[in-house]
This record gives structure tokens, C-alpha cells and sequence, in this order.
């Protein structure tokens, strides 16, 4: 019998992180944040899939519209399967619905991420996804492994948390300004703050408290996003120096007071993801002992001309 695809809801929300944590381990994820996307602000640009078979969700298919790319018509979609339901067409029926979607809501091209396996890299090229760049997931045991000694600020450069932002704007525009020449497939372009705090300010696994920020005359010159799981479980969501701040050992300060505050509040596993070609992000990583958890490639498919 063939999987029944649908929209997911609410209510979807558990089952769906349920099927995620089994498939891939390394995922921070929260039911809080998938029934956000589902319901608040993201709905106009999300959509969640699942694929019911057996009286459970077999598969789940993320889509979307890319608020940051420079290039019109951009989407993305992100398919897992739960393993106990793989080779019996479910990832084919969820990617087909998703893609219907996306075509209706104007995306020429769909931007995906493939687990780095044989059979999910080789079910992305028969479905006509292209391979771009990799990532490389890295995992710190924050429970049992030491970290560096703390570096130190350099001259007029204060440590403080994203909860200590009166206005998150100083935040936004260092975003853009770090991610403006980030290693990745898809070009980036300007956010508006208002898409920017809908999309990642307000989303409700971001700590606050141990997102840390470093600042200069008022401004944010770099800063670490920290996203947890509510249980034990942390992900650095972005770490970035405006440009004319690097080389100053501003991303390990930032990084470091995160981790430090992460352990302390007692959590135990620490996630980050880097671009393989990012040698810069990949050194700070080793540097506070991260290890390579997982991987993934980038994938592109023109849906429409």
C-alpha cells in the first residue's frame, strides 16, 4: 500500500522530532519549534510533509522559500525517512508532494541536504538533484572533555549574551555582515530585519542566554548562536566576525563563553556545522576538540524554468 502524504499540523509535531532524532542523532530539534513553523510567522514561508504508513509517520519532507538567497525562486527541501521505513517509496511520494508545493509557490530551484550515505546520495542524482558543497557535522562530549583555556578579549572588545540586547538590530546587521562572504552553494543576500527577527530571533529553541556576543563602540563585531533541544543538547546556529574584526581570535572568545555557559547549565552535547572548504572554522572547531559526528552534501534541482 502506498504511504498517504499530507500536510503536517501541530499535532505532528512529536511524532515528527521522534522520526528525526532516530534518523539522524546529531539533529538538535524541538516539537516547540516545529509546531512554530507550522503556525506562526514561518507558515508563510514553511511547509512540513509527512508520510503516514502503518498507522505511524514513516518520513517527513521540510520545505520552503529561502529568505537570504539572491536568486529568485529559491526553495529548499529537506527529506528524512525513518530507517524502518526506507525502499518501500515513501521518500519518492513525500519528495513528489514537496516538490508540487514548491512549484506552486514559485521556486525555480530546490536546495537540498543529503546525508552523506550511498543510498540517499544515490536517491538524490536518480531523482535529478545535483551535489554542491559538503558539510561536516562535528560533535564536543561537553560532559567529560576539558575546554581550552578561555582566550582573552582583546583591547575594547566587551563579552556580553543576545539576552542582554535591549535591540536585537546590532545582531541582524552583524549577521549580514559575517555571512555576506560565507563558503556556501547559494549566494547570499540582504534579509530585511524584520524577516530576520520573524525567522531566527523570535524561533523558540534560540538561547538567548547563551548566544554570546562580543561588542566594540556599541557595535556587535562577533557573535555565536546557540540553539537547544530543551534537554541536554546544543548547536552552535552560526558563529561570525564582521570582516574587519578577523584574525583577532574573536570567533574562539565568542565560542568559548557559549560552551562554557552550555555546560554549566547542563548540557551535554555540543553540535556545530562547518562547510568542508571552511579551513578558518574547521581550525576554531579543532581547536575546542569537536570531532567529526556526521556529513552531508548540498544538492541543487532546477524544478522550473
Amino acid at each position: 500500500m502506498a504511504p498517504i502524504v499530507r500536510a503536517a499540523g501541530p499535532s505532528d509535531a512529536a511524532p515528527v522530532v521522534d522520526l528525526l532524532r532516530a534518523a539522524r542523532p546529531h539533529l538538535v530539534v524541538t516539537s516547540a519549534l516545529l509546531a512554530w513553523q507550522a503556525t506562526g510567522k514561518p507558515a508563510e514561508r514553511f511547509g512540513m510533509l509527512v508520510a503516514e504508513e502503518g498507522g505511524g509517520i514513516a518520513g517527513v519532507a521540510r520545505t520552503g522559500l529561502l529568505h537570504e538567497s539572491a536568486e529568485p525562486g529559491l526553495g529548499f527541501v529537506n527529506l528524512v525517512v525513518h530507517p524502518e521505513g526506507r525502499r518501500r517509496g515513501v521518500g519518492s511520494a513525500l519528495l513528489a508532494a514537496a516538490e508540487e508545493r514548491l512549484v506552486g509557490l514559485g521556486v525555480r530551484r530546490a536546495y537540498a541536504r543529503v546525508a552523506d550515505e550511498p543510498a540517499a546520495l544515490a536517491f538524490a542524482e536518480r531523482h535529478g538533484y545535483r551535489s554542491g558543497r559538503r558539510n561536516v557535522i562535528l560533535g564536543l562530549d561537553l560532559a567529560t572533555e576539558a575546554l581550552p583555556p578561555a582566550p582573552a578579549p582583546p583591547a575594547g572588545v566587551r563579552l556580553g549574551t543576545a539576552a542582554d540586547l535591549v535591540d536585537p538590530r546590532p545582531l541582524y546587521e552583524a549577521d549580514l555582515a559575517a555571512a555576506a562572504d560565507e563558503p556556501g552553494d547559494v549566494g547570499m543576500d540582504e534579509i530585511s530585519f524584520d524577516d530576520w527577527r520573524a525567522a531566527y530571533w523570535d524561533r523558540p529553541d534560540l538561547d538567548r542566554a547563551l548566544s554570546t556576543v562580543a561588542t566594540a563602540d556599541g557595535a556587535v563585531v562577533a557573535f555565536t548562536v546557540a540553539l537547544t533541544d530543551g534537554r541536554n543538547r546544543y548547536l552552535s546556529g552560526m558563529t561570525g566576525t564582521r570582516p574587519g574584526w578577523r584574525g583577532r581570535g574573536l570567533a574562539r572568545l565568542v565560542k568559548h563563553a557559549s560552551l562554557r555557559a552550555a555546560r554549566a547549565a547542563g548540557l551535554r552535547r555540543a553540535f556545530t556545522i562547518n562547510d568542508a572548504g571552511n579551513d578558518a572554522m574547521r581550525a576554531v572547531n579543532a581547536w575546542f576538540g569537536y570531532r567529526p559526528a556526521a556529513a552531508e552534501w548540498r544538492h541543487l534541482r532546477t524544478l522550473q524554468k
